[in-house]
């Protein structure tokens, strides 16, 4: 079998803490081929000098300022030598052969793109990872959600995701990519800064005609939170503006005419849902996301404008999957990806 060259990229700003912990464990890895990057976000904690002292055979690329996570990886993936980019959050802990069974998904089928080891929780390792679990989807509005965790559900482990499967799109705390094809895509898109740039680059890639697959031999532990605490004010307005961004890059005419529209209103709910809770900064973050979408929209519709029209996949039967994760999850009582599935069959390819 053929072994892949792999560059493994972590980004980090200001984050030795994560680096003592977890960098031993990524250079501990048992693969004949590969090299570390560290992406260096303009860190003054320490981060260079630290990485040169204990791990001289990393290699350090210095950014001239904090470009965030897809700033930094796109500019340090210019720099890398490998044939597979893996792009590795700095707070990731690894098995020692996880690259052994990516480099077998990337030999299976030139057509995929991308590979997603399975992501567990470092601080309770029995349990999926909430960022990425088994493998991503997106339901009929554009919300996302994993097998192995819907919504605020997280799964134990028990091997019930252990079949290699196509999926709509991988986490981007541990995603691998072919180097040409990242290339050809002109790697995540800047505008996102930070979340949901591998769902929209995932889009990109599945309307082109590539595959995107999940490995469940290839483990990694996933500490999470470490760049944007959960529930946090920022957070909350990344993740509907670069949402709602990607909704409008890569649906179809279609899905812009009769889902685009319900999936304003549903954010508009959130919006009201805060206001009456008294959450007032999570009310601000939802304005200024809406805000923000609209203000760069030209742009936006540009973007799409280009993309649709390279789209190769005119129905592709992984996206947007015909059903609302909402209504499954607090209306119908469904949280888990196989209860749902179960009940839906029809909903599902794969």
């Amino acid at each position: 079998m053929k072994r892949f060259r792999f560059s493994i990229i972590i980004v980090t700003w200001n984050a030795l803490h994560h680096l003592k912990n977890y960098l031993p464990s990524v250079s501990n890895t048992k693969y004949p081929d590969f090299e570390i990057i560290i992406a260096d976000n303009a860190s003054n904690d320490g981060t260079a000098d630290w990485v040169r002292e204990y791990f001289p055979s990393v290699r350090i690329v210095t950014m001239d300022k904090n470009y965030g996570y897809c700033g930094g990886n796109n500019r340090a993936a210019e720099k890398a030598s490998g044939d597979i980019l893996l792009f590795l959050n700095n707070d990731v802990e690894i098995s020692p052969d996880w690259l052994n069974a990516i480099n077998k998904s990337f030999q299976e089928s030139p057509e995929t793109a991308v590979v997603q080891p399975k992501l567990r929780s470092h601080s309770n390792k029995e349990y999926f990872e909430y960022a990425g679990a088994a493998g991503g989807f997106l339901d009929k509005y554009g919300y996302p959600f994993c097998r192995g965790r819907i919504l605020e559900k997280v799964e134990k482990d028990t091997g019930q995701y252990d079949k290699a499967t196509d999926i709509f799109w991988a986490s981007g705390a541990a995603f691998a990519i072919r180097r040409e094809i990242f290339e050809k895509m002109n790697g995540f898109d800047e505008d996102f800064e930070f979340h949901m740039e591998e769902i929209d680059l995932c889009w990109r890639l599945w309307n082109r005609g590539y595959r995107i697959r999940y490995n469940s031999e290839s483990i990694v532990y996933h500490l999470g939170g470490g760049s944007l605490a959960m529930g946090s004010p920022r957070k909350v307005y990344y993740n509907f503006r670069n949402n709602l961004m990607m909704f409008w890059k890569n649906a179809t005419s279609y899905d812009l005419l009769i889902r685009f529209p319900v999936r304003y209103l549903l954010d508009l709910l959130a919006l009201l849902r805060s206001f009456v809770t008294f959450h007032w900064m999570e009310s601000a973050a939802i304005v200024k996301a809406h805000y923000h979408f609209w203000r760069s929209f030209s742009k936006t519709n540009l973007k799409r404008r280009h993309l649709q029209s390279k789209r190769k996949n005119k129905d592709n039967p992984v996206t947007l999957i015909p059903l609302s994760i909402i209504w499954q999850y607090y209306f119908l009582g469904r949280k888990t990806y196989d209860v749902i599935k179960q009940k839906q069959p029809g909903k599902f390819k794969f």
